[in-house]
């Protein structure tokens, strides 16, 4: 059932680099990670950034440390022993910037390992982050038994590097004047109508809102639209069209444990599950509901999967892993589904990854009536009104977004067929756009209109 809610850049360069060797031996996996950060004869005197820390937390199954971690100014090490498929830890590094000068990671690139039988993730960092002066980061490696191993893998041996590329933080400097840049072009920043708008919750990000402001962007050999450039520089794009096919959130009765076992048939309202979460909580949070959630949504992994991998090798190249907001949203505590609100309550969980959808209050930004549409229970009673100021509506269609509603543990929200943003059930097969995030590095031709899009230069 679907329900309403009432209610220039410089070039001083940083570089880092993390080279991973696992052995498996016979009966376990022993996994090696060495992260040396090292800088450049063109590095000032000012820019000084460090390793300070290495935690070990969140142990799962029979994984244990092999050696305490330990860290230099400049390197990092652990060595985990994994015997069990299942098995993991994740690490805590902490990089502090010492120097006088902000930083910008430019880039992450990850070699393939080659080694199906374990697998390494990173967390709680992203392309486009800034580390100022004097303040530090702390991001996540967690190296786990591949749980679909089921016998000694051949491939004993295997290495995986990743490299991290920092830039002094000039970076691409906003205009001065009532403008900003959008993949290097000046655009002029709006304060009625259609266009790109200051985003009053955010300092230095943007929006676009309107029926139809110039943000189309080409992407994939497809016409996709800006939702916003983030604080990082960072751009979030939503797919102009939904997919062809429609999908659940979550499978009828994906999930029968934990957060998920109350009225289990009507799927879960949970994009991830705890142990991909950032930070990895031992529990998911939401309204009166609580607990462990199994697993990643069936959404979730058919994004990140079969239909990540369908998109080209050059566009794949384009998107960053990122920081999603997943908390459930417009419960008893912002009853009438306020933005302002919204946006906290979206930020109490966040799962990192490629691909998502667009978020309850990334819809409501998008109105450029904000004075009669930035909330739900506002835009139920305006609908008319709003409909015809928002540029992510799409006549006649449900299509979801990524926010669980809050209260219970299977009502999601979407878009609706008349323009409303309301709660569907998480087991109901609905429309698909997906969202990723690009680069902040793009440079960028083109107008933004229908007929002259943005198109990526680099």
């Amino acid at each position: 059932m679907s329900q309403r809610f009432n209610t220039r850049q410089r070039n001083y360069i940083f570089l880092g680099l993390c080279s991973i060797l696992l052995v498996i031996a016979a009966g376990y996996a022993v996994f090696r990670t060495q992260l040396n950060i090292n800088g450049t004869s063109n590095i000032t005197n000012g820019f000084k950034v460090l390793i300070t820390d290495i935690q070990s937390r969140n142990v799962i199954g029979r994984a244990e440390n092999a050696e305490e971690p330990s860290h230099t100014e400049t390197t990092a090490t652990f060595k985990t022993n994994l015997y069990l498929p299942g098995d993991s830890i994740t690490y805590d590094v902490t990089v502090e910037n010492q120097g006088s000068i902000d930083a910008v990671l430019k880039t992450i690139q990850k070699s393939d390992s080659n080694n199906n039988a374990i697998i390494s993730e990173t967390s709680g960092i992203q392309e486009g982050e800034v580390l100022k002066a004097s303040e530090s980061t702390v991001f996540s490696v967690t190296v786990s038994n591949n749980a679909s191993t089921t016998s000694q893998p051949s491939n004993i041996t295997s290495d995986l590097e990743v490299t991290l590329n920092y830039e002094q933080s000039t970076g691409e400097e906003e205009p001065t004047g009532n403008t900003a840049l959008i993949g290097g072009n000046t655009v002029s920043v709006a304060d009625s109508g259609d266009g790109l708008y200051a985003d009053e919750y955010s300092s230095g990000r943007y929006v676009y809102r309107g029926s139809n402001p110039d943000n189309y962007i080409e992407f994939n050999g497809e016409l996709w639209r800006i939702i916003s450039k983030e604080t990082n520089g960072t751009y979030k794009i939503l797919r102009n069209e939904v997919l062809p096919d429609q999908m659940a959130f979550d499978s009828r009765g994906a999930r029968t444990t934990g957060y998920c076992s109350n009225m289990s048939s009507y799927g879960c309202n949970a994009w991830s599950s705890t142990a991909n979460m950032v930070g990895s909580p031992a529990e998911f949070v939401n309204g009166p509901y609580r607990g462990e959630v199994i697993d990643d949504s069936t959404l979730n992994k058919y994004l990140n999967g079969d239909y990540y991998n369908s998109i080209n090798g050059t566009s794949q190249g384009m998107i960053v892993s990122t920081d999603w907001n997943i908390g459930g949203v417009g419960g008893d505590d912002n009853a009438n589904g306020e933005l302002s609100l919204m946006l906290e309550e979206e930020k109490s969980y966040k799962w990192n990854g490629k691909v998502a959808l667009a978020s309850a209050s990334d819809y409501l930004d998008a109105n450029s009536n904000q004075s009669l549409c930035n909330s739900v229970m506002l835009q139920s009673t305006n609908l008319e009104t709003c409909v015809t100021t928002n540029w992510m509506y799409i006549p006649g269609t449900y299509w979801w977004l990524v926010s669980p509603y809050a209260d219970d543990s299977y009502g999601v929200f979407g878009g609706f067929s008349d323009g409303f943003v309301g709660i569907i059930l998480a087991s109901r097969s609905y429309s698909v756009r997906p969202v990723v995030y690009l680069t902040s590095s793009l440079s960028l031709g083109g107008s933004g209109t229908i007929s002259d899009p943005f198109t990526i230069m680099n």
